[in-house]
């Protein structure tokens, strides 16, 4: 089933103001009645194995005429991904077992329910994540982060810029994790590398002189190529781990370690559009969320063709009775957004 995210509903309004609340009220019982109705539902189709996916040992074809956008948020540090429009161009040249590419295009679909979920676009609700996290100040010292159902990856890319010590990106396409969040991350990690080495070489030099410092910042460094094969063991992406594959079989892969993980940030982001994803999404949570940890979901309040939203999520959880959910943000222009955080009950409740 294919659908658009970003539905035009403006020709949906009520008209009748005065009847508005019994109309939400009604909305409301409808949504409720058809989460009970398909509660036990599970996506139809075979289950997609999870793997783990190892850093390429030379990530130069990753990056053969890629352009790169930047994003950058206050004073956060900037993020650097591949331009969807070139990745979209250039997509019969990239290695794509799964044949997402292809299908994406013949579809003209953000989403092929069972083959491709969306990961290849960056989605509006990141940047809502990546403005609260300026805003809260969280710097992610010494924390482990997951980045589920990360697609470009650039809520993880945060934490491992700003200090996180482990971050494990999962997404449900092994194409979107090897020809984009693992390029992704190689960018930030060359970027790091030049912020470090501008960082030295202009330590003791007057403020006008920091930008001769800037330009001599590559002077004596290896041609490209080997700089991004030095990339593959860089400090930052050590600190990675990649995997893909439906949550039902990427939990209990993760599980077998015999050093259990458990995050103390989760981030998801426009991973509640399918009712049917719920289950498993929630019992990842439970099993990998650290005790004392938390969870940053962002969300648009419905979505158009598949069904899912915010209020159907949190009728979920509420039924489940292990969370405790609070609304951080609320966006009120458009098809409204938002950003709400999830923590343990008992924890809530002491």
């Amino acid at each position: 089933m294919s659908f658009c995210f970003n539905f035009d509903v403006s020709a949906q309004t009520d008209t009748a103001e005065d009847t508005g609340g019994n109309k939400r009220q009604s909305e409301r019982r409808d949504h409720d009645a058809e989460y009970a109705e398909h509660e036990d539902q599970t996506p139809a189709g075979p289950v997609k194995e999870a793997k783990e996916h190892l850093p390429p040992t030379d990530p130069h074809f990753l990056l053969t005429d890629a352009i790169a956008e930047t994003v950058t948020i206050g004073a956060l540090p900037a993020l650097h991904f591949l331009n969807e429009t070139v990745f979209e161009r250039t997509a019969s040249e990239r290695e794509d077992g799964e044949k997402i590419l292809s299908r994406r295009e013949e579809k003209n679909s953000d989403l092929i329910s069972g083959v491709y979920e969306g990961g290849l676009k960056v989605w509006e609700c990141t940047y809502d994540v990546l403005e609260l996290m300026e805003k809260e100040g969280e710097t992610f010292s010494g924390r482990a982060v997951l980045d589920l159902g990360c697609g470009a990856g650039l809520l993880g890319i945060l934490a491992l810029k700003r200090g996180a010590r482990h971050v494990l990106f999962q997404d449900y396409n092994s194409t979107v994790i090897e020809q984009l969040t693992v390029p992704n991350v190689i960018l930030n990690c060359q970027d790091d590398d030049d912020d470090i080495e501008g960082e030295k070489k202009g330590k003791g030099k007057k403020e006008d002189d920091s930008c001769v410092a800037k330009e001599d910042s590559n002077a004596g460094s290896p041609p490209p190529k080997k700089r991004l094969a030095d990339l593959s063991q860089h400090p930052l992406m050590r600190r990675c781990r990649f995997y893909s594959g439906d949550w039902r079989t990427f939990l209990p892969l993760v599980l077998k370690e015999e050093s259990q993980p458990k995050f103390d940030i989760i981030f998801t982001s426009e991973t509640i559009y399918n009712t049917c994803h719920y289950p498993a999404l929630h019992e990842t949570l439970h099993r990998l969320l650290a005790p004392s940890g938390l969870v940053y979901l962002a969300t648009k309040s419905h979505y158009f063709g598949v069904g899912g939203g915010l209020h159907l999520f949190e009728t979920f959880v509420e039924q489940r009775g292990v969370f405790q959910l609070d609304r951080l943000w609320d966006g009120a222009e458009g098809l409204q957004r938002h950003v709400v955080v999830l923590r343990f009950k008992q924890l809530k409740d002491n």
